[in-house]
């Protein structure tokens, strides 16, 4: 039997364990495992399996991942999107659906800080949808609006997401933050736009919100300050090379810990805050291990070698080549986690696009807006999960009806950056 007969079998067999609920990290490990005893031998896969997660675990490549989620899991402690939320809110006050731009506006700065979409969504939620529903908001309107805002955090840096793309495919981390900026942006953009056009054809989805002074939208700007402070520090110092991408995480994290006591953080919530960070690295370094092992495995059994063969036979013009790679995603992102989603298939798909001749930057950005809508697609959808903890009292039926016109416009916003591939690139 041959290598890559041997891969695809050993993949088939991975994704029916994925489907049996088996966790994404043991699942890829085992069968990398396996299959690397079977084409290889076992005793360099029992090699393997002893130095695989030593190797991972103290990479030094990958130690921003814990600081910037710690740096997301500080700013929710220090109230931060509280005060966000209502100095948005007072900016957009006497509009209607002023408070669900409010809430995308809010989503989109505060993602700026905590890399995280999950992290986001749930921040925000607490905040903003109580305030949403008393001031008459459809509960499906304001849960779907809030789910879609969070998925902006997959996006704009510092991210988690394009910070795994980087160090997996071995790019610059700095390179990857400056091209997700843009793109980040015009996907808050287009969200306020969407809000605009859904309130503006479904009036009663949304109520005026309270008029406002232009100095009492002034005032409620300085909610943006510690945001403005802390993106510009560490994208500004990662990009001038005053820090590595680890350093920076560092010390951001540290000055937001500074921020969230001086706000009033405690000691128990600051080892909360401790355990929810431990709690979220442990859960991606355990995939990331997987996806170690299982790189082997498929170095080893050339199925990428062999998919990069079989297009290049089958002579498919390069954006077909693209559409289907994304297509995959969207089709994926509907049963599988973001983060599981990228460490898994990156490595299978990134040969074949950079053979089809694709900028692996730009190419990095269409992969992550595409893993962001499976976040809010049925039937996993992340972040629909996570509103629904917030509000139990919504079906979830509901939000994912409510966050369907964000899905069209995350497609629009996908067909302009292929359209224009100079906006990926625009701040590099």
């Amino acid at each position: 039997m041959s290598a890559p007969l041997i891969g695809l079998i050993c993949v088939a067999v991975m994704l029916l364990l994925i489907a049996f609920r088996c966790p994404i990290s043991l699942a890829m490990s085992a069968v990398g495992f396996v299959g690397f005893g079977f084409i290889v031998a076992f005793k360099p896969a029992f090699a393997l399996l002893e130095k695989g997660p030593f190797e991972t675990l103290t990479a030094y490549g990958f130690s921003p991942v814990p600081m910037f989620i710690l740096l997301g899991v500080f700013a929710s402690k220090a109230r931060m999107s509280a005060e966000l939320f209502n100095g948005a809110k007072t900016f957009f006050g006497g509009w209607r659906g002023g408070m669900g731009l409010a809430a995308v506006t809010s989503c989109g700065v505060f993602s700026a800080i905590s890399g995280s979409s999950l992290a986001t969504a749930a921040s925000m939620a607490r905040v903003a949808l109580p305030e949403m529903k008393k001031n008459g908001y459809a509960p499906s309107f304001a849960a779907g609006t809030l789910a879609a805002g969070g998925t902006l955090g997959i996006m704009i840096p510092p991210s988690i997401a394009l910070l795994l793309y980087a160090l997996i495919t071995e790019h610059s981390v700095g390179q990857m933050f400056m091209a997700g900026i843009i793109p980040g942006l015009l996907g808050l953009v287009l969200y306020c736009a969407t809000i605009a056009a859904i309130v503006f054809f479904k009036p009663d989805v949304a109520k005026p919100g309270q008029p406002t002074t232009i100095m009492e939208k002034i005032i409620g700007l300085k909610g943006l300050l510690p945001f403005a402070a802390i993106f510009a520090f560490i994208i500004g110092g990662i990009y001038g090379g005053f820090f590595t991408p680890t350093e920076a995480a560092a010390v951001g994290a540290f000055f937001t810990m500074i921020l969230a006591f001086v706000r009033g953080m405690t000691g128990t919530q600051f080892i909360e805050a401790i355990g929810e960070t431990l709690t979220l690295s442990i859960m991606i370094f355990f995939m990331l291990v997987g996806a170690e092992i299982f790189g082997y495995f498929l170095s080893v059994s050339r199925i990428s070698h062999s998919l990069v063969e079989l297009v290049a036979q089958l002579d498919m013009p390069p954006y077909a080549v693209l559409f289907c790679v994304l297509a995959l995603y969207v089709v994926l992102g509907c049963v599988m986690d973001s983060i599981a989603m990228l460490l898994l298939t990156v490595p299978v798909v990134y040969p074949i696009v950079i053979a089809a001749g694709f900028d692996p930057v730009w190419f990095g950005i269409l992969t992550v807006i595409t893993v962001e809508l499976g976040l809010i697609t049925p039937p996993v959808g992340m972040n629909a999960f996570v509103i629904k903890s917030v509000a139990p009292d919504i079906p979830i039926g509901q939000i994912f009806r409510g966050v369907m016109p964000f899905v069209i416009s995350d497609i629009v916003r996908l067909a302009v950056l292929i359209a224009f591939p100079s906006l990926v690139y625009a701040l590099l």
